[in-house]
């Protein structure tokens, strides 16, 4: 970069050289807390750029890029929320399917979860948590199982909801839920290894949670080579691997 400076009526050129921009910042859906922390650490580890994540519920995060936050990628946990930010003019890339989410019902109490969904009518139950279906994906998908399960309308009036998915988790394991519909690549996380018992949930019973990620306008105009980089790096070899790894069936 060229400056002039004029002093006394001498003229005087300075060259300055602009770091290179060494982190990007990416909006990541709740569900993917713990993978991304291993997608960022590869990333970093080969890339040399460093990959802040900022996590929320999908439906919060678009609401915070509408309203102006720096973001570079969006890593969302459906297709929907993605393509509404590229919808109001945010992306600029159209939304594309990394993985796909699983439910896990999830508990810390002595249940029987061989049952399947049909253990949350049981009488010892009380409270069960479940994402808020206004702001996550996760939260409308149990919703959906619930009821084609046949449970729905009976244990309706018991729902906790979380602000996002983690949350869900924080609740199942503080016990302040009784038990839990959250994400399977939570559960399977390290950080809940030995805590509680879970089973996955039949996919049949909820329609697949397909979860996208786009390239943003901020990251476009303002880090658009890393920008790139990490987005292609989400579909190469070494992510499929880390995702499958966290429970997440692949596109």
């Amino acid at each position: 970069m060229l400056k002039i400076f004029i002093y006394a009526g001498m003229v005087t050129v300075f060259y300055f050289y602009q770091a290179a921009y060494s982190q990007i910042t990416v909006a990541t859906a709740a569900n993917m807390k713990f993978a991304m922390e291993e997608l960022r650490a590869d990333f970093s580890s080969t890339k040399g750029t460093a990959v802040k994540a900022v996590y929320g519920s999908s439906g919060k995060l678009v609401t915070q890029i509408k309203n102006g936050a720096p973001f570079d990628l969006f890593v969302s946990a459906d297709v929907g929320y993605a393509d509404s930010a590229v919808k109001w003019g945010y992306g600029a890339s159209k939304p594309k399917i990394y993985a796909y989410g699983k439910l896990a019902l999830w508990t810390m109490k002595n249940l029987d979860l061989t049952k399947g969904l049909g253990v949350l009518t049981d009488s010892g139950i009380g409270k069960i948590a479940i994402g808020d279906p206004k702001v996550t994906v996760y939260g409308p998908a149990s919703i959906e199982a619930m009821k084609k399960a046949g449970v729905y309308d009976k244990v309706k009036a018991q729902f906790v909801f979380a602000d996002n998915i983690a949350q869900v988790a924080e609740y199942i394991v503080t016990q302040s839920a009784d038990i839990g519909l959250t994400a399977l690549s939570i559960a399977m996380s390290e950080p809940m290894h030995g805590k509680g018992t879970w089973v996955i949930v039949d996919s049949s019973l909820y329609s697949p949670i397909g979860q996208a990620a786009i390239i943003l306008k901020y990251g476009d105009d303002n880090n658009p080579g890393i920008s790139k980089t990490f987005y292609e790096y989400l579909y190469s070899e070494n992510a499929r691997a880390i995702l499958k790894r966290f429970g997440y069936s692949l596109p």
